[in-house]
């Protein structure tokens, strides 16, 4: 490992950032509804500058997530928004359409930009491409197990994000299926909100034990895993494979929660970075994460352990 390995955190609102900032996220990501994709909260200009200001104040940086499928309704505000992220000096972006890509190039040429294509980011020669196209970093699907990924680090000429904590999604739909699902259960919703606050879920009758949340925003219906990834346990291979950035995910998670993973993964981050040789994982760092964990969410590998098939 070269440099200490970033950690960086979602954050749903300015308290929220002000939580992981002080329990030791080196950047943060936020953004606006109407360009990210799944992002843990709405944050207007004002908001956006807020959070620049208090994370360079402390020497941190700040990611917009821009990570939406844009349709050509939004292309027309895709440029001031951009232009103005710049202006407001947020460090980076994170984008999936060349059209945000192509944006950034006009408006805010100085940005550095993130890949996240989700699942489709599975492999160096992809990766580098977007490399080429102007990308300074993939974020690496989370369907890639432990070897895939530390296998492709060496072989990328760009840096390498991977998500370490937090639910995933499983699925997602531009339609609006919750909504369609209540009116043909004679239940409309008479406008009233089908998103993250809802806290609506969905439970297989095959497996009754696991629950999935789903919400809808403008970016169609999204279906939640029904545990939480944690690798902390195994984070020192992913460093020693020269990983430069970990993601805690904190979607629909409160805020003491996602500050309790973000201090523990520091503290394992840190502990690694002093002395690499003499690393060992300490079980204690995730008691308080253990506390305040849903019990009916498990904490997982995710598939850094499953074997791939294709």
């Amino acid at each position: 490992m070269n440099k200490k390995p970033e950690l960086l955190a979602t954050a749903a609102s300015l308290k929220e950032a002000a939580a992981l900032l002080d329990a030791g996220a080196d950047a943060l990501l936020i953004g606006d509804d109407r360009f990210g994709m799944r992002l843990a909260g709405h944050f207007t200009l004002e908001d956006t500058k807020a959070v620049i200001e208090m994370a360079h104040a402390r020497g941190r940086k700040v990611v917009a997530g821009l990570g939406g499928l844009m349709p050509n309704s939004l292309l027309d505000e895709l440029p001031a928004y951009v232009k103005a992220i710049g202006e407001l000096g947020v460090d980076a972006v994170e984008f999936g359409d060349p059209a945000v890509l192509a944006a950034v190039r006009q408006e805010a040429p100085g940005l550095k930009l993130h890949w996240n294509a989700e699942m489709t980011s599975t492999n160096y020669a992809t990766s580098n491409y977007w490399g080429r196209k102007g990308a300074s970093r993939v974020v690496l699907a989370r369907e890639l197990n432990m070897d895939e990924i530390t296998e492709m680090v060496p072989l990328l000429e760009i840096e390498a994000q991977v998500q370490v904590h937090g639910m995933t999604n499983i699925y997602h739909s531009k339609r609006k299926l919750v909504a369609s699902y209540m009116a043909h259960q004679g239940r409309p919703t008479d406008g009233g909100s089908l998103g993250k606050e809802r806290g609506l879920f969905l439970v297989e009758a095959e497996r009754p034990g696991e629950i999935f949340p789903i919400y809808e925003d403008d970016n169609g219906t999204h279906i939640m895993s029904s545990d939480d990834i944690c690798i902390m346990e195994d984070l020192h291979i992913m460093m020693e494979a020269g990983v430069q950035s970990f993601k805690i995910e904190g979607l629909l998670k409160p805020i003491v929660y996602n500050a309790a993973v973000v201090r523990a993964y520091r503290t394992a981050i840190d502990a690694y970075a002093a002395d690499p040789e003499g690393y060992a994982f300490q079980d204690e760092w995730l008691d308080e994460v253990r506390k305040l964990q849903d019990p009916e969410r498990e904490l997982s590998f995710g598939f850094f352990y499953k074997e791939q098939v294709y």
